[in-house]
């Protein structure tokens, strides 16, 4: 964190001055003010400058990026992180490499811990609740579209027997797909089951009388 404690013959003359040491716009920063200036007899005689303490604001979303790039490094992979802001506190991190099977892990479980942390860390400095998505190698539409299809198949099983179908337990984005995919078609529900993080969604008939 960087911070400096400057002096001046005002609070402003001092902020200017610290914005100038720190290279950074006033919005940047926070700024306390540690002793206000005091004129003296005379103008000058027992005089006392203002003394003020200006600390730059942690951005969390690089922080995130910082945090998530020294674990990558730690599994022995070299990456980019690219940032994009999808919302007003929505953001994608793209992971580009090589090997990043390692990061994706089986069925994304890696990349859904790594993602989890990495919203922990960002939400630590922000004032407002912040989302990250990780992304890697595209995962996420795959598994988006293995997820479709596999609720669209398990449907058509459902209505053909009648009988409920519980998936595999899933996090909560992923269950929401399945959710979303089977939300309008005829003769299907769908609801989740269980705690987390074994909780699941099970696609039944609507009317089995």
């Amino acid at each position: 964190m960087k911070e400096v404690t400057v002096s001046g013959k005002s609070v402003d003359e001092a902020l200017e001055e610290a914005l100038k040491t720190l290279q950074v716009s006033q919005d940047e920063v926070d700024v306390e003010v540690l002793e206000e200036p005091k004129k003296g007899l005379l103008g000058f005689i027992g005089s006392k400058q203002a003394v003020i303490k200006v600390t730059v604001k942690v951005d969390p979303i690089h922080k995130a990026q910082d945090y998530l790039q020294a674990i990558i490094k730690k599994i022995g992979i070299d990456s980019e992180i690219a940032i994009n802001k999808i919302g007003d506190r929505d953001y994608q991190f793209l992971i580009t490499g090589e090997d990043l099977g390692l990061v994706i892990g089986k069925r994304g479980l890696t990349l859904n811990a790594l993602q989890y942390l990495t919203n922990l860390v960002a939400n630590q400095s922000s004032d407002a609740n912040v989302r990250i998505e990780l992304d890697a190698e595209n995962y996420r539409v795959r598994r988006k579209t293995a997820l479709e299809k596999l609720a669209q198949r398990t449907a058509d099983r459902v209505r053909k027997t009648k009988k409920a179908v519980k998936l595999e337990p899933m996090p909560s984005h992923e269950r929401k797909i399945v959710h979303m995919a089977l939300q309008d078609v005829a003769e299907i529900t769908t609801y989740s089951t269980g705690e987390e993080p074994n909780r699941a969604v099970v696609i039944d008939f609507k009317n089995k009388e």
